[in-house]
Protein backbone atom coordinates (compact mmCIF):
# COMPACT_ATOMS: atom_id res chain seq x y z
CA UNK A 1 0.00 0.00 0.00
CA UNK A 2 1.45 3.40 -1.27
CA UNK A 3 2.05 6.23 1.21
CA UNK A 4 1.65 9.76 0.98
CA UNK A 5 3.03 11.99 2.84
CA UNK A 6 1.63 15.42 3.13
CA UNK A 7 3.85 18.18 3.91
CA UNK A 8 2.97 21.94 5.08
CA UNK A 9 3.59 24.96 3.11
CA UNK A 10 5.67 27.20 5.31
CA UNK A 11 5.07 31.19 4.41
CA UNK A 12 7.86 33.43 3.82
CA UNK A 13 9.18 35.95 6.10
CA UNK A 14 10.69 39.00 6.15
CA UNK A 15 12.22 41.71 8.80
CA UNK A 16 11.12 44.93 8.54
CA UNK A 17 13.44 46.56 5.92
CA UNK A 18 12.95 43.64 4.13
CA UNK A 19 9.57 43.46 4.21
CA UNK A 20 9.02 47.36 3.30
CA UNK A 21 11.50 46.91 -0.06
CA UNK A 22 9.15 43.59 -0.74
CA UNK A 23 6.17 45.79 -0.87
CA UNK A 24 8.15 48.57 -3.17
CA UNK A 25 9.18 45.81 -5.48
CA UNK A 26 5.52 44.17 -5.80
CA UNK A 27 3.88 47.51 -6.41
CA UNK A 28 6.23 48.73 -9.14
CA UNK A 29 6.16 44.82 -10.62
CA UNK A 30 2.21 44.64 -11.17
CA UNK A 31 2.23 48.20 -12.69
CA UNK A 32 5.15 47.41 -14.71
CA UNK A 33 3.74 44.23 -15.92
CA UNK A 34 0.12 45.61 -16.58
CA UNK A 35 -1.29 44.82 -20.25
CA UNK A 36 0.36 46.85 -23.18
CA UNK A 37 -2.69 49.16 -23.60
CA UNK A 38 -2.38 50.70 -20.22
CA UNK A 39 1.23 49.93 -18.95
CA UNK A 40 2.38 53.44 -20.23
CA UNK A 41 0.27 54.88 -17.47
CA UNK A 42 1.01 52.45 -14.67
CA UNK A 43 4.69 53.68 -15.32
CA UNK A 44 4.09 57.19 -15.27
CA UNK A 45 2.34 56.67 -11.75
CA UNK A 46 5.04 54.18 -10.85
CA UNK A 47 7.52 56.75 -11.52
CA UNK A 48 6.21 58.75 -8.60
CA UNK A 49 5.12 56.75 -6.05
CA UNK A 50 4.69 58.49 -2.30
CA UNK A 51 6.48 57.37 0.89
CA UNK A 52 4.44 54.37 1.25
CA UNK A 53 3.14 55.11 4.79
CA UNK A 54 0.34 53.28 4.37
CA UNK A 55 1.80 49.91 2.97
CA UNK A 56 4.48 50.93 6.21
CA UNK A 57 1.30 50.59 8.51
CA UNK A 58 0.03 46.84 7.24
CA UNK A 59 3.83 45.86 8.09
CA UNK A 60 4.55 47.66 11.41
CA UNK A 61 0.71 46.24 12.74
CA UNK A 62 1.77 42.50 11.24
CA UNK A 63 5.20 42.34 12.79
CA UNK A 64 5.39 39.40 15.41
CA UNK A 65 7.29 39.17 18.44
CA UNK A 66 10.65 38.02 17.06
CA UNK A 67 10.27 41.06 14.26
CA UNK A 68 9.06 38.59 11.45
CA UNK A 69 6.33 40.04 8.76
CA UNK A 70 4.27 37.10 6.67
CA UNK A 71 4.28 37.33 3.09
CA UNK A 72 0.41 38.30 2.99
CA UNK A 73 1.07 41.15 4.81
CA UNK A 74 3.27 42.12 1.71
CA UNK A 75 0.63 41.04 -0.47
CA UNK A 76 -2.10 43.41 1.58
CA UNK A 77 0.38 46.45 2.21
CA UNK A 78 0.84 46.46 -1.77
CA UNK A 79 -2.60 46.31 -2.57
CA UNK A 80 -3.56 48.76 0.22
CA UNK A 81 -0.86 51.12 -1.37
CA UNK A 82 -2.33 50.58 -5.04
CA UNK A 83 -5.74 51.55 -3.69
CA UNK A 84 -4.17 54.72 -2.15
CA UNK A 85 -2.83 55.67 -5.84
CA UNK A 86 -6.15 55.20 -7.30
CA UNK A 87 -7.76 57.54 -5.30
CA UNK A 88 -5.20 60.06 -5.84
CA UNK A 89 -5.76 59.24 -9.79
CA UNK A 90 -9.54 60.13 -9.27
CA UNK A 91 -8.67 63.56 -7.03
CA UNK A 92 -6.67 64.73 -9.69
CA UNK A 93 -9.24 64.36 -12.02
CA UNK A 94 -11.90 65.91 -9.21
CA UNK A 95 -9.14 68.67 -8.42
CA UNK A 96 -8.37 69.25 -12.16
CA UNK A 97 -4.58 69.43 -10.95
CA UNK A 98 -1.77 69.14 -12.95
CA UNK A 99 0.71 68.47 -10.26
CA UNK A 100 1.47 65.23 -8.04
CA UNK A 101 4.82 64.15 -6.29
CA UNK A 102 6.63 66.76 -8.09
CA UNK A 103 5.62 65.45 -11.87
CA UNK A 104 2.10 65.84 -14.11
CA UNK A 105 -0.55 64.13 -12.94
CA UNK A 106 -2.21 61.46 -15.49
CA UNK A 107 -5.22 63.49 -16.02
CA UNK A 108 -3.19 66.77 -17.36
CA UNK A 109 -0.72 64.56 -19.47
CA UNK A 110 -2.92 62.04 -20.87
CA UNK A 111 -6.41 63.34 -20.18
CA UNK A 112 -9.48 62.93 -17.79
CA UNK A 113 -11.16 60.31 -19.14
CA UNK A 114 -8.24 57.96 -19.58
CA UNK A 115 -7.25 58.84 -15.61
CA UNK A 116 -10.47 57.69 -14.67
CA UNK A 117 -10.16 54.50 -16.50
CA UNK A 118 -6.49 53.86 -14.99
CA UNK A 119 -7.83 54.71 -11.57
CA UNK A 120 -10.80 52.09 -12.04
CA UNK A 121 -7.88 49.86 -13.40
CA UNK A 122 -6.12 50.16 -9.98
CA UNK A 123 -8.83 49.58 -7.74
CA UNK A 124 -9.22 46.48 -9.70
CA UNK A 125 -5.98 45.37 -9.34
CA UNK A 126 -5.70 46.19 -5.75
CA UNK A 127 -8.66 44.03 -4.94
CA UNK A 128 -7.60 41.16 -6.70
CA UNK A 129 -4.19 41.22 -4.69
CA UNK A 130 -5.97 42.02 -1.58
CA UNK A 131 -8.60 38.80 -1.94
CA UNK A 132 -5.54 36.44 -3.00
CA UNK A 133 -3.55 37.15 0.33
CA UNK A 134 -6.64 36.81 2.18
CA UNK A 135 -7.40 33.77 0.67
CA UNK A 136 -3.92 32.50 1.73
CA UNK A 137 -4.46 33.29 5.27
CA UNK A 138 -6.16 31.13 7.58
CA UNK A 139 -7.22 34.00 9.80
CA UNK A 140 -10.48 33.70 10.69
CA UNK A 141 -10.72 37.34 11.57
CA UNK A 142 -9.72 38.01 7.68
CA UNK A 143 -12.95 37.29 6.91
CA UNK A 144 -14.44 40.49 8.78
CA UNK A 145 -11.98 42.08 6.32
CA UNK A 146 -13.71 44.05 3.42
CA UNK A 147 -11.47 46.21 1.89
CA UNK A 148 -14.57 47.17 -0.60
CA UNK A 149 -15.78 48.89 2.60
CA UNK A 150 -13.05 50.75 4.01
CA UNK A 151 -13.37 51.79 -0.18
CA UNK A 152 -17.34 52.21 0.39
CA UNK A 153 -16.41 54.58 3.30
CA UNK A 154 -13.68 56.69 1.04
CA UNK A 155 -15.95 57.15 -1.43
CA UNK A 156 -18.75 58.58 0.92
CA UNK A 157 -16.38 60.55 2.12
CA UNK A 158 -15.35 61.81 -1.27
CA UNK A 159 -18.70 62.73 -2.15
CA UNK A 160 -19.92 64.13 1.37
CA UNK A 161 -16.81 66.74 0.61
CA UNK A 162 -17.59 67.14 -2.70
CA UNK A 163 -21.58 67.62 -1.59
CA UNK A 164 -20.66 70.30 0.95
CA UNK A 165 -18.48 72.17 -2.03
CA UNK A 166 -18.11 75.66 -1.14
CA UNK A 167 -20.51 75.35 1.97
CA UNK A 168 -19.39 78.55 3.66
CA UNK A 169 -21.46 77.10 7.29
CA UNK A 170 -19.85 73.50 7.19
CA UNK A 171 -19.33 72.83 11.13
CA UNK A 172 -16.16 71.34 12.46
CA UNK A 173 -18.23 67.96 13.34
CA UNK A 174 -19.70 68.24 9.28
CA UNK A 175 -15.72 68.26 8.44
CA UNK A 176 -14.41 65.48 10.73
CA UNK A 177 -17.03 63.25 9.66
CA UNK A 178 -16.05 63.70 5.94
CA UNK A 179 -12.14 63.43 6.43
CA UNK A 180 -12.90 60.50 8.50
CA UNK A 181 -13.78 58.69 5.34
CA UNK A 182 -11.87 60.45 2.46
CA UNK A 183 -8.53 60.25 4.17
CA UNK A 184 -8.91 58.09 7.50
CA UNK A 185 -10.76 55.22 6.15
CA UNK A 186 -7.68 53.71 4.07
CA UNK A 187 -5.32 54.40 7.39
CA UNK A 188 -7.76 52.31 9.46
CA UNK A 189 -7.72 49.20 6.56
CA UNK A 190 -4.04 49.50 6.52
CA UNK A 191 -3.83 49.00 10.80
CA UNK A 192 -6.80 46.63 11.32
CA UNK A 193 -5.25 44.38 7.97
CA UNK A 194 -1.94 44.13 9.53
CA UNK A 195 -2.74 43.46 13.18
CA UNK A 196 -5.43 40.50 12.17
CA UNK A 197 -2.31 38.35 10.63
CA UNK A 198 -0.56 38.44 14.02
CA UNK A 199 -3.43 39.39 16.96
CA UNK A 200 -6.11 36.64 18.35
CA UNK A 201 -8.15 38.98 20.30
CA UNK A 202 -11.18 41.09 18.51
CA UNK A 203 -10.73 43.99 21.36
CA UNK A 204 -6.64 44.07 20.24
CA UNK A 205 -7.52 44.05 16.69
CA UNK A 206 -10.05 46.83 16.68
CA UNK A 207 -7.64 49.14 19.04
CA UNK A 208 -5.52 49.34 16.36
CA UNK A 209 -8.30 50.22 13.77
CA UNK A 210 -8.89 53.20 16.14
CA UNK A 211 -5.09 54.02 15.85
CA UNK A 212 -5.45 53.91 12.28
CA UNK A 213 -8.22 55.96 12.21
CA UNK A 214 -6.78 58.52 14.59
CA UNK A 215 -3.48 58.77 12.65
CA UNK A 216 -5.12 59.17 9.15
CA UNK A 217 -7.15 62.02 10.93
CA UNK A 218 -3.93 63.62 12.07
CA UNK A 219 -2.10 63.06 8.31
CA UNK A 220 -5.41 65.27 6.89
CA UNK A 221 -5.48 67.75 9.39
CA UNK A 222 -1.65 68.61 9.24
CA UNK A 223 -2.04 67.80 5.65
CA UNK A 224 -4.72 70.87 6.17
CA UNK A 225 -2.43 73.27 7.68
CA UNK A 226 0.45 72.75 4.61
CA UNK A 227 -1.92 74.36 2.25
CA UNK A 228 -1.31 77.94 4.31
CA UNK A 229 2.26 77.07 5.19
CA UNK A 230 4.13 74.57 2.79
CA UNK A 231 4.94 76.09 -1.07
CA UNK A 232 4.81 74.33 -3.62
CA UNK A 233 8.25 73.08 -4.30
CA UNK A 234 8.32 71.62 -1.26
CA UNK A 235 5.02 70.05 -1.38
CA UNK A 236 5.18 68.88 -4.89
CA UNK A 237 1.91 69.77 -5.56
CA UNK A 238 -0.54 72.45 -5.51
CA UNK A 239 -0.82 74.93 -2.33
CA UNK A 240 -2.83 77.42 -1.23
CA UNK A 241 -5.99 76.24 -3.64
CA UNK A 242 -7.85 74.36 -1.28
CA UNK A 243 -10.74 77.27 -1.31
CA UNK A 244 -9.91 77.66 -4.86
CA UNK A 245 -10.87 74.12 -5.60
CA UNK A 246 -14.22 74.76 -3.59
CA UNK A 247 -12.96 72.96 -0.64
CA UNK A 248 -13.12 73.94 2.64
CA UNK A 249 -10.81 72.70 5.20
CA UNK A 250 -10.45 73.43 8.88
CA UNK A 251 -8.76 76.24 8.94
CA UNK A 252 -11.29 77.90 7.35
CA UNK A 253 -13.97 76.95 9.05
CA UNK A 254 -12.49 78.16 12.69
CA UNK A 255 -12.04 81.41 10.56
CA UNK A 256 -15.61 81.55 9.29
CA UNK A 257 -16.90 80.47 13.07
CA UNK A 258 -15.00 83.67 14.39
CA UNK A 259 -15.05 86.01 12.00
CA UNK A 260 -19.19 87.18 11.06
CA UNK A 261 -18.27 89.63 8.38
CA UNK A 262 -15.76 87.20 7.02
CA UNK A 263 -17.87 84.49 6.65
CA UNK A 264 -21.04 87.49 5.39
CA UNK A 265 -18.40 88.21 2.26
CA UNK A 266 -17.51 84.45 1.57
CA UNK A 267 -21.41 84.14 0.94
CA UNK A 268 -21.84 87.03 -1.47
CA UNK A 269 -18.36 86.76 -3.38
CA UNK A 270 -15.31 84.81 -3.57
CA UNK A 271 -12.14 85.47 -1.66
CA UNK A 272 -9.00 86.33 -2.64
CA UNK A 273 -6.53 84.16 -1.30
CA UNK A 274 -4.77 87.79 0.71
CA UNK A 275 -8.70 87.82 2.88
CA UNK A 276 -8.18 83.89 3.37
CA UNK A 277 -4.71 83.95 4.51
CA UNK A 278 -5.21 86.87 6.75
CA UNK A 279 -8.39 85.67 8.26
CA UNK A 280 -6.95 82.37 8.79
CA UNK A 281 -4.09 84.15 10.98
CA UNK A 282 -6.22 86.48 13.04
CA UNK A 283 -8.30 83.90 14.22
CA UNK A 284 -5.49 81.41 15.11
CA UNK A 285 -7.08 78.66 12.15
CA UNK A 286 -4.05 77.13 12.26
CA UNK A 287 -3.30 76.87 15.68
CA UNK A 288 -6.69 75.61 16.42
CA UNK A 289 -6.00 72.61 13.09
CA UNK A 290 -2.79 71.76 15.17
CA UNK A 291 -4.52 71.54 18.66
CA UNK A 292 -7.05 69.25 16.99
CA UNK A 293 -4.77 67.06 15.47
CA UNK A 294 -2.64 67.02 18.52
CA UNK A 295 -5.75 65.23 20.48
CA UNK A 296 -5.99 62.93 18.38
CA UNK A 297 -1.96 62.53 18.50
CA UNK A 298 -2.42 62.10 22.41
CA UNK A 299 -4.68 59.95 22.06
CA UNK A 300 -2.73 57.60 19.46
CA UNK A 301 -0.11 57.68 22.29
CA UNK A 302 -2.21 56.04 24.62
CA UNK A 303 -3.41 53.27 22.13
CA UNK A 304 0.19 52.49 21.77
CA UNK A 305 1.00 52.25 25.33
CA UNK A 306 -1.90 50.16 25.75
CA UNK A 307 -0.60 47.59 23.07
CA UNK A 308 1.49 44.58 24.62
CA UNK A 309 3.93 44.61 21.55
CA UNK A 310 7.78 43.99 21.45
CA UNK A 311 9.91 47.34 21.61
CA UNK A 312 10.74 47.42 17.75
CA UNK A 313 7.29 47.69 16.92
CA UNK A 314 6.03 49.93 19.36
CA UNK A 315 8.81 52.02 18.06
CA UNK A 316 7.68 51.79 14.28
CA UNK A 317 4.71 52.26 15.25
CA UNK A 318 5.19 55.82 16.81
CA UNK A 319 7.46 56.30 13.71
CA UNK A 320 4.35 56.03 11.59
CA UNK A 321 2.39 58.19 14.14
CA UNK A 322 5.17 60.57 14.03
CA UNK A 323 5.12 60.83 10.01
CA UNK A 324 1.37 61.71 10.20
CA UNK A 325 2.03 64.43 12.60
CA UNK A 326 5.36 65.62 10.26
CA UNK A 327 7.48 65.09 13.42
CA UNK A 328 9.80 63.13 11.18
Amino acid sequence: MERTIETKTVEKKYDYESAFDQVKFEVDSLLSASPLVIRGYMKHLGASMGKFIRAASVITCAMDRKGQIAEKAVKMAAAIEILHLATLVHDDVIDNADLRRGAPTLQKKYGKRTAVICGDYLVCMALKLASSASEKSDVEEYRTLEIPDYMGRVCLGELNQHINSGNIDLSVRQYLKIIAGKTAALFEASFFSGAVLVEKERQTIHKYAKLGHNIGMIFQLTDDCMDFEETKEIAQKPVQSDYEQNVITLPLIYAFKNLADFRNKAKKQSLTRSEINLAVQKTGGLNYTRLVAQKYYVKSLKLINELDVAMEKENELKFILDKAYRLV
